[in-house]
């Protein structure tokens, strides 16, 4: 199963969640959905490939019935093989377009767009999402892996991802996003324990100790050791990944729970900390993915 069905399996338990309050986040879900239905819209209210990725697999989490979501697949079109698009958003017109029923596209538009893609491997194996790069960062490998996932392919030399790897790790144990940090990164370590799995690997016990170490006793997961304050996407993806190599979190639940919930807008989104003022898909979409994680036994 790719990466986006899993996330996406899980995130719709978030529902049962939620209670009496799930409408109000297919509502605000909806109302970030562009007028002309062109796209879900950024913060800077544009529409953005980026936050359609989270607009529409968040409405697909809230069991939106399949005739009632947007259609993107015009807006999509215009994208074409994504010519002049940076590496995030090449990636993310794959995943709009895996949403959207990859089937629709053909054979030849998918092995355009993944040799798009393949132009932004580094030398070391992996692939980083700013250009000329010699090293892989772990946010590059795993977007990429799923981009290819989602359209049905498989990188060439797929060992090679697995090899770069190693330059990624820190002296604590976990992994950081770029070579040559000495101290991990929650979303870093999350993505490589889940690419771990993905090639079938099995990740270091004691990157998975750190991950459970950065949640803090009243909830919630830091994003590197020192930072201030727990954040919802170091939270989403650190029990992702958790649950994905079947870790006991279970003592966790609760104080994450209330974390999430502080995090929660009557308008029905999620910020993404306690000093975000803005809410969008992205970080509502991990709120679910969250719930539904914790919601399980």
């Amino acid at each position: 199963m790719s990466f986006r069905l899993e996330m996406l399996q899980v995130a719709r338990l978030a529902p049962k969640v939620l209670g009496d309050a799930a409408p109000l986040v297919a509502g605000f879900l909806r109302s970030r959905l562009a007028p002309d239905q062109r796209g879900f819209l950024d913060r800077d209210e544009r529409p953005d490939l980026y936050y359609s990725v989270f607009g529409i697999e968040g409405l697909r989490a809230m069991l939106v019935e399949e005739a009632t979501l947007p259609d993107l697949k015009p807006w999509l079109a215009t994208f074409g093989e994504g010519e002049g698009l940076d590496f995030v958003h090449l990636c993310c017109l794959a995943r709009c377009h895996a949403n959207a029923g990859i089937e629709h596209t053909t054979p030849a538009w998918r092995e355009a767009l993944a040799a798009r893609i393949e132009g932004w491997r580094c030398e070391d194996g992996g692939y980083h999402q700013a250009p000329g790069r010699k090293k892989s960062s772990a946010y590059g490998c795993l977007i990429a892996w799923g981009a290819y996932q989602d359209l049905g392919l498989i990188p060439p030399a797929p060992w090679r991802v697995a090899e770069c790897m190693g330059s990624l790790r820190t002296a604590d144990g976990a992994w950081s996003n770029e070579p040559g940090i000495p101290v991990g990164s929650t979303t870093a370590t999350a993505a490589m324990v889940a690419l771990h799995r993905h090639l079938g690997i099995a990740p270091p016990e004691e990157a998975v100790d750190w991950l459970m170490k950065r949640c803090l006793p009243g909830g919630g997961f830091l994003a590197m050791p020192n930072a201030p304050i727990p954040d919802l996407l170091s939270t989403a993806v650190a029990l992702h990944a958790l649950d994905a190599v079947q870790a006991d979190f279970s003592r966790l639940k609760e104080p994450c729970l209330d974390f999430v919930d502080s995090l929660w807008n009557a308008t029905g989104g999620f910020h993404g900390n306690w000093t975000d003022d803005t809410l969008d898909c992205e970080y509502t979409y991990y709120g679910l993915l969250a719930l539904g994680h914790l919601s399980l036994p």
